[in-house]
């Protein structure tokens, strides 16, 4: 990336990718109900069927089960000449590990489950620094390599049909998704192909609530399994948003322990 692509700062980069791709969802202090007018009377199947449906459109769930390890790779824009690459990557056992590069300066924030650690230089730390609990806690949740709606039962997640609503022209149905540690997430499924169309929660930015929206799109299958190429994160009520395009997706990929691990 080069360094004359004269966007504001680094460091506000930085921090615009990390508040988009690396929080978790925390609890919302008032859950948006689903509107009268955006919410269909039709009968809706059970959220077994419907959860059904869903993990069936990924591939699966043998597939699914199958997935030890993913890696994913991408470009991320968050406005004229904002640019950086991201890569995340997942291994079972609440392992993650997320790189952003912005300008060739590149960030690393990462847990091996039970030690989250990170590598900052926007902020001038050129060394790794450990992460609080809470931010390991979330780091966890995000490790999921199945996605919350998999076998949510397990792992002791809540699901409720909050009602249909239309996103961007397609019939979906809503899930009220209640973690195990408390957390709450909106979770909108297109009603036709059951993919997965938009997630909403609100997450903490400088100390105050923020809606987030994201949005999934341009679906592909790599090694059976269905995964969307393109992400839009929004903040409500504001015109800004962050577009993640994934050009490549691995399945299964050789993953050393270490790479989640603080370094020594």
């Amino acid at each position: 990336m080069s360094p004359r692509s004269g966007f504001p700062g680094r460091r506000r980069m930085a921090a615009v990718l990390l508040a988009a791709l690396l929080a978790a969802p925390v609890t919302l202090a008032t859950p948006p109900e689903p509107t009268a007018s955006a919410t269909r009377t039709a009968p809706s199947p059970t959220v077994d069927k419907i959860v059904a449906g869903y993990v069936a459109a990924r591939g699966g769930i043998k597939k699914l089960r199958s997935l030890e390890a993913l890696r994913q790779e991408g470009r991320v824009n968050a406005g004229a000449g904002r640019d950086g690459l991201v890569t995340r990557e997942i291994k079972r056992g609440g392992r993650i590990r997320f790189e952003f590069t912005v300008q060739g300066v590149t960030g690393v924030f990462a847990s091996d489950g039970q030690h989250g650690w990170k590598v900052y230089p926007f902020d001038g730390e050129m060394g790794p620094q450990p992460l609080p609990e809470d931010v390991v806690m979330e780091a966890n949740e995000q490790a999921d390599i199945d996605g919350v709606l998999v076998d949510w039962k397990s792992k002791e997640h809540q699901i409720e049909l909050a009602g249909r609503e239309v996103v961007d022209g397609r019939e979906t149905y809503k899930l009220k998704v209640t973690l195990k540690s408390g957390g709450v997430l909106f979770s909108y499924l297109d009603v036709k192909s059951m993919y997965l169309v938009r997630t909403e929660s609100t997450r903490q930015v400088r100390g105050r609530p923020v809606r987030m929206e994201t949005t999934f799109g341009d679906y592909r299958k790599t090694g059976g399994i269905l995964f969307p190429r393109l992400v839009v994160v929004r903040a409500a009520g504001r015109p800004q948003e962050l577009r993640v395009v994934v050009d490549k997706v691995e399945v299964n990929p050789p993953l050393s322990d270490a790479r989640f691990a603080p370094p020594a």
